[in-house]
């Protein structure tokens, strides 16, 4: 089985909203070994959404349209559902009724007449209801494929997906599983790293694909096999990581882990160490991805963010001195920042950043792009220093972040301290 999706919205073709429920679909049906074979993004129009329609019939088994749905009678994506499918709109008295408690549930029993178009469904659609808003879910089955119309507001596509449509199609179809392992590899550049695993990536088995997927200045290899057994395919794909360690295993900061947070997790709880953050820069990046898993109150105590030079002075204890000679973005002020946020928060691991993220330089005329981070573990201290000038700010902010934890791995699995 194939899925294709679509996604539905002006404001989505403009630029305006980003589309995160493309990645979240796609990331769940492969988990139940559904491959996403193409993403369409279309507008508001009537016409388009058919001709959408038409495309994935073409590539998919599996159709799954998220948003365009609204309360008003002239809904676009419902009137080009009705009339590709050559259907009928009707009441369905189950939804209605779903509505007026939705509705009653939020004090909102005044607006259910407003919205009674939402319970005007296809004549030919299975419904799951959806908990978390008042557009329907809506499933036709035709000719062989599955099309899904969802809502496109993220939280309420989340839990229909994971909590009703993934339960569904897992139960409806015998489904091969698919099988990762993500290598994470640093310090070598992508060209050399490919030269030097030449001859295992041509040796690989037909049924296992490499992907190479570079994050900051850290390169993922992701290994991906499918199959029936899902105990085969782990087998069968950590027997060919395995061959990696004598070509590259001191490159390898990560066997098997995906987002730099979750390896970092791993490191702090074996290692039962704290860690807090002193950012300027980065604009509390560093703590937002630190939180971003369950279970890192275990290991985070706080961060700062001490964007003004002042606040570094009075919160972190920077030496006014120093931010005199050396100016705010400096090896010394970062220095300082790591050591005043450690003694601060009492953590083993303290996280310091300072630069300029542009588009402007900072009172000081710093370059744009300069940035100093310090990573003090206990007593052991490194400073670096990166030059970014060609990176947007947003770019900027991501890569710094990433780089810093991603060197705080390296620091704890291979430096004493």
């Amino acid at each position: 089985m194939k899925a294709v999706l679509i996604t539905i919205g002006d404001e989505i073709l403009s630029g305006n909203t980003v589309d995160t429920n493309s990645n979240f679909i796609a990331t769940e049906l492969k988990k139940i070994g559904i491959p996403v074979v193409q993403i369409l993004t279309i507008s508001d129009e009537i016409e388009a959404i058919k001709k959408g329609l038409t495309s994935a019939f073409e590539l998919g088994d599996l159709i799954i349209a998220t948003g365009g749905l609204g309360p008003t009678k002239d809904d676009k994506t419902k009137i080009a559902f009705k009339e590709f499918f050559k259907d009928e709109i009707v009441l369905d008295p189950t939804t209605f009724e779903h509505l007026r408690q939705l509705f009653e549930k939020r004090n909102r029993g005044h607006l259910l007449a407003l919205n009674k178009p939402q319970a005007e469904v296809l004549s030919k659609a299975f419904i799951f209801q959806n908990e978390n808003g008042s557009a329907p879910c809506q499933m036709i089955q035709e000719n062989g494929k599955i099309v899904i119309s969802l809502p496109g507001v993220p939280f309420e596509v989340k839990p229909l997906i994971k909590d009703k449509i993934i339960p569904f199609l897992a139960k409806k179809f015998s489904l091969n599983h698919i099988v990762t392992q993500t290598i994470s590899v640093v310090g070598i550049p992508e060209s050399l790293l490919s030269d030097q695993i030449e001859s295992w990536e041509l040796a690989l088995p037909k049924n296992i694909s490499l992907s190479y997927l570079p994050v900051g200045n850290r390169i993922k290899l992701r290994l991906t096999s499918q199959g029936k057994s899902k105990e085969e395919l782990e087998q069968r794909i950590e027997n060919e990581a395995q061959k990696l360690k004598p070509l590259i295993g001191e490159n390898v900061i990560s066997w098997n882990g995906d987002n730099i947070q979750d390896i970092l997790k791993e490191i702090l709880d074996e290692k039962k160490l704290t860690v807090s953050t002193a950012e300027s820069c980065t604009g509390g990046e560093l703590s937002r991805i630190l939180t971003s898993i369950s279970g890192s109150s275990t290991y985070f105590s706080g961060g700062i963010v001490a964007y003004d030079y002042q606040k570094k002075i009075e919160i972190l204890g920077v030496s006014k001195e120093t931010i005199k000679e050396k100016t705010a973005v400096s090896e010394e002020v970062a220095q300082e920042m790591s050591l005043g946020g450690q003694q601060l928060f009492k953590t083993n691991i303290s996280l310091s950043t300072t630069g300029v993220a542009g588009p402007r330089s900072d009172e000081f005329n710093n370059e744009i792009g300069t940035v100093f981070y310090s990573i003090r573990v206990n007593d052991f201290e490194k400073t670096n220093r990166l030059h970014l000038p060609h990176f947007e700010r947003n770019d900027f902010v991501n890569f710094v972040s990433q780089r810093v934890l991603q060197d705080l791995v390296e620091i704890l699995i291979r430096e004493k301290y």
